[in-house]
């Protein structure tokens, strides 16, 4: 069984499809997943995203400089982990926000030793802000996450059940891959994560699995070992 995982969640999730903001219900759903992973006894950290609020390429494209608008992005992704902390805790769920783009009087800074405390003592991490820097994704920030926590697995939840050739919403022939390498992914562009954040899985030799977080099933199947969506790692 998995000791310490890094859940990666898109702003998106927090929204109906295609809308923005915060939808309750989705949130609702997102918090009785996590409680799945927590009541295995796993130590889960949550990396979110922004998308629901703001997307930089977005900002950029009406003029705004991609840099501000990176930092914009990440003040977003502090919003939702408020939200998303308000939620577990109120479902009784300890909770902890760390920001490495740090607003002190909402969030705590990110520090490694910090982190890995409240996870040992089984609280749920919400780590926001990014990487903190302009330039990088979410997905790299729960690439860079996970391999300073030492998570054992790296879930990239998803609306869709894995990784597909193309586009099933678009080509109903494409294939849905069971077991992919780093190198497949990069190769083959699949466009799962950025590339420089399957490069430091794969640095740091952490499986990343692709799996539908609408399922809530899956998340406890994942962590008792069960094969879920798509796996990702040293073949």
């Amino acid at each position: 069984m998995l000791k310490r995982v890094l859940l990666k969640v898109s702003g998106e999730a927090l929204c109906v499809e295609g809308g923005f903001g915060i939808d309750f219900d989705a949130l609702e759903k997102i918090v009785e997943n996590i409680k799945t992973i927590v009541s295995c006894g796993v130590e889960l950290a949550v990396v979110i995203g922004a998308g629901n609020i703001v997307r930089g390429k977005d900002l950029c494209a009406q003029g705004v400089s991609r840099v501000k608008a990176d930092n914009i992005g990440m003040v977003a992704t502090i919003i939702n982990a408020l939200v998303l902390q308000d939620e577990l805790l109120r479902q009784g769920i300890g909770a902890n926000v760390l920001s490495t783009f740090y607003i002190y009087q909402v969030v705590e800074p990110y520090v490694v030793d910090k982190c890995v405390e409240y996870l040992k003592d089984k609280r749920v991490v919400i780590l926001s802000g990014g990487t903190g820097s302009p330039h990088f994704t979410t997905d790299t920030a729960a690439a860079l996450r996970a391999a300073e926590i030492n998570a054992d697995m790296l879930l990239k939840a998803t609306k869709v059940d894995g990784v597909y050739s193309d586009d099933p919403d678009v080509n109903k022939d494409a294939e849905k891959f069971d077991r992919l390498s780093y190198m497949d992914v990069l190769n083959k562009d699949l466009k799962v994560m950025d590339a420089t954040a399957v490069t430091l899985c794969m640095d740091n030799d952490i499986p990343i699995v692709v799996f539908n977080m609408n399922v809530t099933q899956n998340f406890q199947n994942i962590v008792n070992g069960e094969t879920v969506g798509t796996y990702i790692g040293s073949m």
